[in-house]
């Protein structure tokens, strides 16, 4: 028993361009993966319910039915990891992605070493949130926004925002450590776990995503500040409230 070797990873690529799947299949399974491949919509669909894969590769344009609308339904039956591709490269495609519900997002053409990398540090995150021996923290109150990593759930003024599984990563890291200044490249490093093939982009949308949950007015942010040509930074409720109050203070006769 002592010789059992491990199971290995299950991938799934869903791309009509069998060039581009014959490519990523070699990368993947000479790092060890099993991997399978679809190449249409319905077809994607019946190989994750069949297989379970343990992390998806799915192309944006697809026949039948599209990489979105199958990335929706996958949401809908799991919370399997999906690595979304494609050959555009508007940001509002980008946030369209994330919104469905993708963990990563890659622009065609690319290379499949990127592509590897980010394979493995989905599913390193997909892992370590599913550990039931991680560490986790106590839950961070600041003024009506709670964030509990136990449960990973945030809270604001008692309800609860529906955040993916980035989105949370995001908002925890920044709100350990209040007012502390992040470049993107840093937050790609800590929060997405790779930094030199990160797209940067990937952090701009994720940060408007949040404050579009967050924010009582996105345009004017209270937690989630824009330090202009460095980065971001959270910023606790209870220090705008103070200085709100010591304004009020300074003011009065």
């Amino acid at each position: 028993m002592g010789n059992e070797t491990p199971t290995r990873q299950h991938i799934l690529i869903v791309d009509d361009e069998t060039s581009v799947c014959d490519v990523i299949k070699r990368y993947l399974e000479h790092e060890g993966y099993q991997v399978a491949i679809a190449t249409d919509g319905p077809g994607a669909l019946i190989a994750a319910a069949a297989l379970a894969p343990d992390l998806v590769v799915l192309d944006l344009m697809l026949p039948q039915i599209d990489g979105l609308e199958v990335c929706r339904r996958l949401r809908n039956q799991s919370t399997v990891p999906i690595i979304m591709l494609t050959a555009r490269t508007e940001e509002t495609d980008k946030l369209v992605g994330f919104r469905t519900g993708a963990d990563d997002y890659l622009t065609k053409p690319f290379s499949p070493a990127e592509l590897v990398l980010r394979i493995k540090a989905v599913l390193r995150r997909a892992a370590a949130a599913s550990a039931p021996s991680m560490p986790v923290g106590l839950a961070l109150h600041f003024g009506a926004l709670v964030i509990a990593p136990a449960f990973r759930r945030a809270e604001l003024s008692g309800r609860v925002i529906e955040l993916t599984t980035k989105e949370f990563d995001l908002l925890y890291f920044l709100a350990r450590h209040p007012r502390q200044v992040f470049t993107r490249t840093q937050l790609l490093t800590n929060v997405w776990g790779y930094d030199f093939y990160g797209d940067a982009s990937t952090v701009t949308v994720h940060i408007r995503r949040l404050r579009e949950k967050l924010e009582p007015d996105p345009t004017s942010p209270t937690y989630i500040k824009t330090v202009w040509g460095t980065g971001y930074k959270f910023e606790p409720e209870s220090s705008n409230l103070e200085r709100k109050r010591q304004a009020r203070g300074f003011f009065q006769p």
